[in-house]
């Protein structure tokens, strides 16, 4: 859940306490660091391992693991080397873009970060419209219903300017997952199967589907430098980090492979679908979906202020609208509103929320997460950096630019080559 690169550490942070103010503790970050990366992807792991294999599954969430955590490291690096040269002081990801390749550098940070946003936020809408219509029967069955008509209130909580208000539901989300969990491997033991009938390979188009999903589930680079300067000592924080990475993948690996024990062949793309519908299963579908339906105005947040920044920005709406007082405020409101119709049309549009979030991680998640550290590595620490580690930035990006293209095939032949 990355922040907008381009904002003030305060506004782009909502879940942390005094975001860059150096008075986090240990504990204090381990959490923060753990809710900046966990989210409703997880719920997507069991799918993943279906699809692909348990081997490839595990070895996809392994490897995405290793790769982040040192592309994570890099950013501090950078931070650092720039830091001891004197140079400007560095909060953000969009900051180190700009010292690294300028305005166009800072650009396409915002850019990548704003799409992966949106990716989120679709997501969320996806899940939302699969499990409310799982739990209420009625006058409708079909997920898009749903989800056009928690569209209109979204489009409401998309004329707020404050966060604070909202912020504690994306807390109250991350402990419905860990709730939803505990609950799915709870049933998931009871009723698993032999470990012979489940494959540990499918097919290799499946590969690129799996990285991609285990890179969207450590999606987190927005917050690393403002992490990391929130803490009183932020030279531990790599280690903290490490503990947290080693706690996750365990995590991911553990749900994802006993999802898959559990329902085999009959595992769908979002496991809380799987689970019987008794109270326990309700209580939690209806906790994670009030959870993530107060967590996408969160999310939507720094799309909306990159978005009226440019319209501000514009040279037409200053000659055009600016005169106008009325069409000044009513105009921005306008174009949230519709940002937010976006998101929901994309929502109904996608064949499925495993294929969509393997999209998303194989292309904008995959370059924030490896090609641009990379990049900025290279550029800002070329002069002091090993061989080695050079050639290392040049595989990333090498293998992050192939893999972007690759995966953005895999998930669209997916959804012609693939059974549900």
């Amino acid at each position: 859940m990355a922040p907008f690169a381009g904002m003030e550490p305060d506004e782009a942070t909502p879940l942390l306490m005094h975001a860059g103010s150096g008075q986090a503790s240990v504990a204090r970050t381990a959490g923060n660091i753990f809710i900046s990366i966990v989210g409703a992807g997880v719920l997507g792991l069991p799918y993943t391992f279906r699809m692909s294999g348990w081997a490839v599954a595990a070895s996809s969430v392994v490897g995405a693991a290793s790769l982040t955590y040192y592309c994570m490291l890099l950013l501090i690096g950078c931070k650092d080397s720039i830091a001891k040269g004197g140079g400007m002081r560095v909060r953000t990801y969009g900051d180190l873009g700009q010292m690294a390749y300028g305005s166009a550098g800072r650009l396409t940070v915002d850019i990548l970060i704003c799409v992966s946003q949106i990716g989120c936020c679709v997501s969320y809408l996806i899940f939302l419209g699969q499990n409310v219509s799982s739990v209420v029967t009625g006058f409708t069955t079909r997920s898009s219903d749903f989800i056009f008509i928690m569209i209109v209130f979204q489009i409401i909580l998309s004329t707020f300017r404050s966060l604070h208000s909202l912020a504690p539901f994306s807390i109250f989300a991350d402990v419905c997952n860990v709730a939803a969990m505990a609950l799915v491997i709870k049933d998931d033991l009871q009723s698993a199967k032999s470990f012979q009938d489940l494959n540990p390979y499918t097919t290799l188009t499946a590969i690129p589907f799996a990285m991609g999903v285990a890179i969207y589930c450590f999606e987190g680079f927005g917050m690393t430098l403002t992490l990391e300067a929130s803490m009183k000592r932020p030279e531990k924080f790599p280690r903290i980090l490490a503990l947290d990475f080693v706690a996750i993948t365990s995590l991911y690996l553990m749900f994802g492979f006993i999802g898959y024990w559990a329902f085999g062949d009959y595992t769908q793309d979002i496991i809380t679908l799987n689970l019987p519908h008794d109270l326990s299963t309700i209580l939690v579908k209806v906790g994670l979906c009030i959870g993530l339906f107060f967590t996408y105005p969160v999310m939507m947040y720094p799309v909306h202020e990159i978005f009226e920044m440019k319209l501000l920005q514009s040279s037409w709406f200053q000659t055009k609208v600016q005169p106008s007082s009325q069409l000044h405020s009513l105009l921005p409101i306008a174009l949230r509103g519709l940002s937010v119709l976006g998101t929901a049309i994309l929502a109904v549009s996608v064949p499925g929320f495993g294929i969509f979030i393997s999209l998303v991680g194989g292309t904008v998640c995959a370059l924030l997460a490896f090609v641009l550290p990379s990049m900025f590595h290279m550029q800002l620490c070329g002069t002091t950096a090993s061989c080695q580690s050079l050639i290392i930035d040049a595989v990333l990006i090498l293998l992050g630019v192939s893999f972007a293209v690759y995966s953005t095939y895999a998930a669209v032949a997916s959804v012609f080559l693939t059974p549900s």
